[in-house]
């Protein structure tokens, strides 16, 4: 179970800095913005869509 656990954190992590990038890139604006801004929210919904499918693999996995 303790592996399971840190790919959660790891992905937790990864959730929240990729959504820290695609918020700075929207607040610098410009050309930056345009060119990452959906690189960075694609980053982020992948991420928590493989977070989530963690976290339920350890619940069928504690009880099942």
């Amino acid at each position: 179970m303790a592996l399971l656990t840190v790919v959660i954190l790891i992905g937790l992590v990864a959730t929240v800095l990729s959504l820290g990038f695609g918020v700075a890139s929207m607040a610098r604006g410009g050309s930056y913005d345009e060119q990452h801004a959906t690189q960075f929210m694609f980053a982020r919904v992948a991420s928590q869509a493989i977070t989530v499918v963690m976290l339920l693999i350890a619940l069928y996995v504690v009880n099942g």
